[in-house]
């Protein structure tokens, strides 16, 4: 048997939202959303693994939204606002780190890294990658350097011998840094690793409201260079987000992105 109100486990709905597990003091334990609030509740309660959290809960609040886009804009927002015991994702991130290619084929690319105190991710074309650090994104390059037998002399991660690198020597690197390979051969294996990871630009010259309804109920909200400001709600007005990121944040990248740049959601912009 838990602990938690019954009464906020009835009031549970079968709609989209955050839900909030409350304890004994003023911050939450856990904060989670859901497209069925009422269903994903009910799978915590019943999983062995998150009993310490449920142990430790006594009641449970929810958020509607109309939709889930809102849900998940909401539910990173709460997060890092309050900092929740169990939540251990969608913290904030003092800055992010991407990769940029400098160069070009017939010179050469080198991979530089971008970060985000210096350079405006949402509009700084060219990047690929979103790391916590520059060790994170060294650590990628690493990785796509063993898995496509990269230079990391080229690379910039080794110091370059005048027989080659030690990957040459271990037959790992394919030798572009000793003329045993084209550089452009070798840079386009590196161009094509890193194309999944591509930063998608800001596409719109300002701000726009991404429009969520269900039935009457109707929420926009408004989102600028991959930042997300804040949501008018049809049934309670204006909800404006008080810790509004300056730079580029990561989680509402990760949210938005996909939907906006596939064309599935409902996108107005916002007049001038």
């Amino acid at each position: 048997m838990t602990a938690i109100d019954p009464d906020s486990l009835a009031a549970l709905p079968r709609s989209a939202g955050v839900y909030i597990f409350r304890g004994e003091g003023t911050l939450p334990v856990y904060i989670g959303k859901s497209v069925d609030i009422r269903a994903r509740v009910m799978s915590h309660l019943r999983a062995p693994e998150e009993a310490e959290m449920i142990a430790q809960t006594r009641r449970i609040d929810f958020i509607g939204t109309a939709g889930e886009i809102g849900a998940l804009l909401l539910e990173a927002r709460l997060i890092k606002a309050q900092m929740p015991l169990f939540n251990v994702r969608l913290r904030r991130l003092r800055s992010l780190c991407a990769i940029r290619l400098d160069g070009d084929m017939q010179t050469g690319l080198t991979p530089a890294m971008i970060d985000s105190k210096d350079h405006d991710l949402a509009t700084t074309p060219g990047l690929y990658g979103l790391f916590a650090s520059r060790h994170a994104a060294q650590r990628r390059l690493r990785e796509l350097a063993d898995q496509h037998r990269l230079c990391l002399a080229l690379l910039g991660l080794e110091k370059t011998a005048r027989r080659g690198c030690f990957g040459l020597q271990i037959k790992q690197c394919l030798g572009a840094c000793a003329g045993l390979e084209d550089r452009a051969v070798h840079d386009q294996r590196l161009f094509s690793a890193l194309l999944d990871s591509q930063v998608q630009t800001w596409p719109f010259a300002g701000a726009v409201d991404l429009v969520e309804t269900q039935g009457d109920w109707v929420q926009r909200h408004r989102v600028s260079h991959w930042r997300y400001v804040g949501t008018w709600c049809s049934r309670t007005g204006p909800q404006a987000v008080a810790d509004q990121p300056e730079a580029f944040d990561l989680d509402s990248y990760k949210i938005l992105v996909k939907p906006i740049m596939l064309g599935s959601a409902c996108i107005e912009p916002v007049p001038t």
